[in-house]
């Protein structure tokens, strides 16, 4: 008698190829047929199955021996296009479906035509796994790109996993593979296994899933459609119009992970999240909040720049209606949201995108192109039509369907440049014999063309740490169309100023007046970061010298300068209460630290310069322009001073800012103005509600017809020790009123 191998092997080759799951088109095998004399055949091939049966024919179906495939012959009039399976399994228990195989191709060929041109903004509507009905018939339709794959399977909890149960049909050149399963709902998990041209398989996840299961489980979900309703209309609406060159913008940056977590140490909801940092952030008075990384990643370590879910809102704080409600929560108490993105590259994870069809396919097959050895990442390939699409969509992705404000994209930098990071013989030269790498250039501007075309008011913001030209200009003038951009030189000159024993500063003030000769040539954000608190760096307290007292006073002193300095600001959690140590991305911030009067004192000075940036013009209308900043003096070195003007666009609200860089106070120290009046004392970081000695003007100076420094008035003033003023005119309209920065309360912050 034969054995079930060689019953198998007796088979003809296509039906060998469909039991062995190597059949690249089992559509032309499997489902409804019709023989060469006319009659009908039907072949099902059901792993699990004892029996089968055609319901609508009232017949079972035979098995051919040896294998897990059933034949049925029939009169055509027997049989509907669409007819339904029963069959039992070992257990006992009866199934019903529709038989997938006797379908037609869902997916329309002008998606596939946009797709393979990079031009399909929103493949994720089409790609990955959807909810659907064909002709009535309810189920979910997989689509996945694999061009260089022979065979690809749909595997899941629905069908134990068996990549021969559910195999796909690709659609002609365009490398989709795509297969609608009927009877199949939301709520269970799902793969791809793809087999190679080798022969080799790998269980990958959907590249445009967007739910995973929280790792290390990789499995996507089943989603359903979201049910969310929206309440954000009216920011929405203001958004659009919004001139916000010339509005303030406080970002505070926040990893979900850290910043708070129940008291088991775990996770919080997003929901959850999304009171307490809207509470946390309004009081604050930030205008914005970024999110590190919340696109689904395997290793907490990451942060989430290691990405293996571009659709995905990771599962470790909820659920994808979880997230919108986060940002919806925000919105409604007018907080802005903005999300890091990234790009740039992605982890070798096998299960991920990394040689996704068995062939490199996401990323570059030449390591000189391909991979960050720094990071241990490969490097999307940027020329590749289908590349850029899916991360296209992905950008649009989270600005359409979670209403985010932004993209911070991270590591700009790393994909602008072929040598990044590279030795000499370690990376190919362009078309024309340069470092630059034109593909990545021509992707960044597509990608900020389309976001402001499609979403007007987005912002999208590069980290950029190089001399690239004009990554903030508008790509129709030649720029790579950003936002705006993180001014990363300012930061690490300031940060190393601070640095320094305040003995030695003198021998360092151009740290602090080099930045203002290119302050202007791009659309700046000032950024102490997370970057900045890591990797043995210190805390922002910690990278201040001397002894307690000048370690609080210079961090008073640093953020003082920061929210009257021309540009946008960003401040990450902890540092806005001086977080005493490193910032460890697996436990939540000091909180405790806020029982103790110096951390309160910083933090009510950040509230109090969020509120004078936030109500007084001069401090943010002009961040970008040339005309809102003016040097009174920038040569005091020998005292480690400064001064300059802050204007507003109509040059008529002015704000004054002197600071002190050393120990030492200075009793009238005088600097001049361009006109007369009482100049109040706005914000003194040295003030004893800050934890500050408390040397100050008594709430301000009047003017004094003695030119100084080339003005026609002047001004002493009580300069504190490792301190800063901030002052404004009396008479302007515009200004808070007198001693509201000094004595905010979180209501009035929340107002304004």
């Amino acid at each position: 008698m034969a054995t079930a191998t060689q019953a198998a092997r007796a088979l003809p080759d296509p039906l060998q190829r469909i039991v062995e799951a190597r059949h690249h088109d089992p559509f032309s095998v499997l489902g409804r047929h019709l023989d060469e004399d006319g009659g009908l055949v039907v072949r099902v091939f059901l792993p699990r199955a004892e029996r089968v049966r055609l319901v609508e024919a009232a017949a079972a179906m035979t098995r051919i021996e040896g294998t897990d495939l059933f034949i049925w012959r029939g009169a055509p009039e027997a049989l509907p296009e669409r007819y339904q399976l029963e069959w039992e399994d070992a257990s006992g228990a009866v199934h019903r479906t529709h038989d997938p195989y006797c379908l037609p191709p869902q997916l329309g060929d002008f998606d596939l035509h946009l797709f393979g041109e990079g031009r399909h903004w929103h493949a994720y509507r089409f790609l990955g796994a959807h909810l659907h009905q064909v002709d009535g018939i309810a189920g979910v339709r997989f689509a996945v790109w694999a061009p260089n794959a022979a065979r690809v399977s749909v595997v899941g909890d629905f069908n134990a996993w068996d990549g021969r149960a559910h195999p796909m049909r690709v659609r002609g050149g365009s490398g989709v593979w795509e297969l609608f399963i009927p009877e199949l709902g939301p709520g269970g998990l799902y793969k791809y296994e793809i087999r190679d041209r080798h022969g080799n398989v790998q269980v990958k996840i959907d590249p445009y899933a967007q739910s995973f299961q929280e790792r290390p489980e990789t499995a996507g979900h089943l989603c359903p459609e979201t049910r969310y309703r929206w309440g954000d209309a009216g920011w929405m609406r203001a958004r659009t119009d919004a001139d916000w060159q010339q509005r303030p913008f406080s970002v505070y940056e926040v990893h979900l992970g850290s910043w708070q977590r129940d008291a088991d140490g775990g996770f919080l909801n997003y929901r959850v999240l999304a009171k307490q940092i809207g509470d946390y952030v309004e009081a604050l008075g930030f205008t914005h909040v970024e999110l590190l990384p919340i696109t689904e990643h395997p290793l907490d370590a990451s942060w989430g720049y290691q990405c293996t879910g571009y659709f995905a809102p990771t599962s470790r704080f909820g659920s994808p209606d979880d997230f919108r409600f986060f940002i919806d929560h925000l919105h409604q108490r007018g907080i802005g949201v903005l999300l890091d993105w990234v790009p740039a590259h992605f982890p070798k994870d096998a299960y991920a995108l990394a040689r996704f069809d068995g062939t490199a396919l996401y990323e570059h097959a030449d390591p000189r192109l391909g991979e960050h050895k720094d990071w241990g990442t490969l490097i999307f390939n940027f020329g590749r039509n289908e590349v850029k699409n899916f991360l296209l969509s992905s950008a649009l992705y989270w600005l359409e369907e979670f209403h985010l404000d932004g993209l911070r994209v991270d590591a700009v930098a790393s994909m602008l440049y072929l040598d990044y990071s590279r030795d000499a013989g370690e990376w190919i030269p362009n078309k024309y014999g340069g470092n630059e790498n034109l593909e990545a250039v021509e992707f960044l501007r597509e990608l900020n063309r389309v976001a402001h075309e499609r979403h007007p008011g987005t912002l999208m913001i590069a980290e950029e740490s190089t001399s690239w030209p004009a990554v903030s200009r508008p790509t129709y003038l030649g720029g790579l169309g950003f936002s705006m951009k993180w001014n990363m030189g300012w930061m690490h000159d300031t940060l190393s100023y601070m640095s320094k024993d305040p003995i030695y500063r003198h021998f360092h003030h151009d740290l602090l007046t080099f930045g203002l000769l290119y302050a202007f040539t791009e659309n700046f954000v000032l950024p102490f970061s997370h970057d900045e608190v890591v990797h043995g760096k210190g805390s922002m307290i910690d990278k201040m010298p001397g002894d307690g007292w000048q370690k609080f006073a210079s961090l008073r002193l640093l953020y003082t300068l920061m929210f009257s300095y021309p540009g946008k600001k960003l401040l990450f959690q902890g540092c806005e209460f001086a977080q005493g140590r490193e910032w460890r991305f697996d436990d939540a911030l000091d909180w405790e630290l806020l029982e103790r009067p110096q951390h309160q004192g910083i933090k009510r000075l950040v509230t109090d310069l969020n509120h004078c940036y936030r109500t007084l013009p001069a401090l943010h209308q002009q961040d970008f322009a040339s005309e809102g900043f003016e040097w009174i003096d920038c040569h005091d070195s020998s005292q480690s001073v400064l001064s300059y003007l802050r204007k507003d666009r109509n040059g008529e609200t002015l704000a004054v800012g002197v600071f002190n860089f050393t120990p030492v106070p200075r009793e009238h120290y005088r600097i001049g103005v361009p006109e007369a009046g009482f100049y109040r004392e706005l914000i003194n970081s040295d003030a004893e509600l800050y934890g500050g000695s408390n040397v100050g003007n008594q709430g301000g100076v009047e003017t004094e017809a003695v030119s100084w420094m080339g003005r026609p008035y002047s001004i002493p003033i009580a300069l504190p020790p490792l301190g800063g003023l901030i002052l404004v005119r009396e008479s302007q309209a515009e200004a808070p009123e007198a001693g509201a920065c000094g004595d905010t309360a979180d209501s009035e912050v929340s107002a304004a």
